[in-house]
């Protein structure tokens, strides 16, 4: 019996590896998706030391093309996707940084606001237009989000980044519609702080606890709901 697949963006470490780590240990193979050759050989080869199902797919969520080879690619070899974690992200506001990529709201540029809408937002927009056809019946998407995108706590600064991860909430929210008839379920996770080269060595959060509830969405059966927004395994407001 063929093994499920699952696909993870940015995958090459923090958060993405993790997630390949603990698919691979759920039985899936996976297919781990890096921007650069050189980092994403580099952690294939270290799980496939550890006897792990896992290959590696050189994929920029911002390069359409790459996106829709991946989606052909997967298509040929193995006919289906059971799992989408769309890990892929990028913060390049900074209070340290002034001018075009300032976190301050009134400074930033747009185009600054626009890359990373276009890594965070279209990046899974791409990714899931390439590979939810191939999806059966029980598959999982799970965008990556964050409590900065809540609209319900917004706060200032960060503008780029916190639009992104509110429009990749409403990404979440449409997909589960669009893909409810076929029962797919898409949700968002908010993993919270966490120990990553995003988060910093001051994150309160390990790479084990941020990826629980990632996980936890991507493959158990007990879960069932679908256009929700999470964290710590319980629904958090949008």
């Amino acid at each position: 019996m063929q093994a499920k697949i699952a696909v993870v963006t940015g995958a090459n470490r923090g958060l993405g590896l993790a997630s390949c780590r603990a698919l691979s240990d759920a039985g899936y193979h996976v297919i781990l998706c890096a921007r650069d050759s050189e980092p994403g050989v580099q952690a294939v080869e270290t799980l496939q030391q550890e006897k792990r199902s896992v290959e590696l797919r050189v994929v920029d969520v911002n390069r359409a093309e790459q996106v829709k080879d991946l989606g052909r690619y997967i298509r040929e070899n193995y006919g289906r996707v059971d799992v989408l974690i769309n890990n892929a992200g990028i913060n390049i506001e900074s209070r340290q940084a002034g001018g075009e990529r300032s976190a301050n709201p009134l400074i930033v540029s747009p185009m600054t606001v626009m890359e990373t809408l276009n890594t965070n937002t279209l990046g899974a927009l791409r990714m899931i237009q390439a590979l939810a056809l191939m999806m059966p019946e029980g598959g999982r998407i799970v965008n990556v989000s964050s409590g900065m995108g809540q609209l319900s706590e917004m706060d200032g600064g960060w503008l780029g980044y916190r639009l992104s991860k509110t429009a990749l909430n409403s990404l979440t929210r449409v997909f589960a519609k669009e893909l409810e008839e076929r029962s797919i379920l898409v949700n968002s996770v908010c993993p919270g702080w966490v120990r990553t080269d995003l988060g910093g060595e001051q994150a309160s959060r390990s790479i084990e606890e941020g990826i629980d509830t990632i996980i936890w969405l991507a493959t158990d059966p007990e879960v069932t709901e679908s256009g929700a927004f999470w964290r710590d395994r319980a629904k958090i407001d949008w």
